[in-house]
């Protein structure tokens, strides 16, 4: 699994996208089904192998067949599960399950989740707002597997799936964006609840903040809810249109904000930034908060010498699962009273990468 788990400068989160001083990325998500088998649910005897093997020979045949790794998830150890699944790719909760697989194209722009609810489930993940660069990864791997596997369609549905919602295109749409704007101004809620009608869905990235119905780090996470409105060119404009709305009331509460409460707010970057520059000990949803505090003054104008795709591109890297990989892969010295506890020394590197990613900041 080591191949699976490296962590590559060239991740495609490393990478500027369009709109990212607000959008981090898009991931288009397709669901299929392979004819004249049960959904994974119903599976009887040998029916979530032979569906694993019939998508794992497929992928044989795509062009660049090298460039795709699979494996079959209860073959992974506890640590290969959790960095997939920090990379967006593996829902580890399911991942032990039997006929459960993953392919993973080696850039991490493309898998493919086998017998997880769907037989086939294909996404494809970009940075910034680009759902037509999203959607041209996975509907080109989508026409390839389909060159020698067929996916059970109706004529009048669209695409079979486990769940109705995704029946149609078989597509979700998603991006996540950072609102620290309107979240801090309490203005989010409005927003999002402006959306109901739209059939687009708010939720989390990395659980629940320390305002009142904000999301940690003011990180969240939009997607269509249904697959069955229009063209898949429609849904995807659907969601960029709403992405888009959400990125211009942002930039717009930047400057309401800093002329209003400009106190309080750098009051809250820069104890962020005085604490990422001395501490020792970094936990995960510290980490998670500072990132944000940082690229909010970046975006602000309180900073500059640090860029948004090094700040996206943080938020994989200082999670449990990743730094974890780095400390049995490298050699690092550990004050002595920290060097047998492993949550410690977690902490410890996530305040060392910290450190030096933000060391070019300038206070502007």
């Amino acid at each position: 699994m080591s191949d699976q788990t490296n962590i590559s400068s060239d991740a495609w989160y490393a990478f500027d996208g369009p709109e990212n001083d607000v959008v981090l990325s898009t991931r288009v998500r397709f669901a299929r089904n392979l004819a004249n088998f049960p959904f994974p649910a119903k599976f009887k005897e040998d029916d979530a192998v032979r569906v694993q093997t019939l998508v794992f020979d497929s992928f044989s045949h795509c062009e660049e067949p090298d460039k795709y790794q699979g494996v079959v998830t209860s073959e992974l150890d506890n640590l290969g599960a959790q960095i997939l699944e920090e990379r967006g790719v593996l829902d580890s909760s399911t991942s032990k399950e039997a006929g459960r697989a993953i392919v993973v194209r080696t850039d991490g722009k493309v898998a493919c989740e086998v017998n997880a609810g769907d037989h086939v489930r294909l996404s494809s993940f970009v940075p910034g707002l680009d759902g037509n660069g999203a959607f041209n990864l996975v509907a080109r791997l989508d026409d390839e597997l389909q060159n020698s596997l067929q996916f059970a369609a109706d004529y009048d549905i669209g695409y079979l799936t486990s769940n109705i919602a995704d029946s149609g295109s078989g597509m979700k749409v998603s991006c996540r964006v950072h609102l620290p704007s309107l979240s801090f101004s309490g203005k989010i809620l409005d927003l999002f609840s402006s959306f109901n009608s739209k059939e687009i869905a708010i939720s989390d990235v990395f659980g629940a903040g320390t305002l009142p119905s904000s999301s940690l780090g003011f990180y969240y996470q939009v997607s269509t809810k249904i697959a069955g409105n229009g063209s898949e060119l429609d849904q995807i404009a659907s969601l960029v249109s709403a992405v888009k709305y959400l990125a211009e009331n942002e930039r717009r509460e930047r400057s309401v904000v800093l002329r209003t409460r400009q106190t309080e707010l750098r009051n809250k970057i820069l104890r962020s930034y005085s604490k990422v520059k001395f501490a020792s000990l970094i936990e995960l949803r510290e980490a998670i908060e500072i990132i944000s505090d940082i690229k909010w003054g970046k975006n602000i104008g309180f900073f500059s010498g640090v860029e948004d795709k090094e700040l996206c591109a943080l938020l994989y890297r200082i999670q449990n699962g990743h730094l974890e990989f780095v400390l049995t892969s490298r050699k690092f010295n550990f004050p002595s009273d920290i060097s047998e506890n492993k949550k410690l020394k977690t902490d410890y590197l996530r305040a060392l990468i910290l450190q030096e990613a933000f060391e070019n900041i300038k206070m502007n």
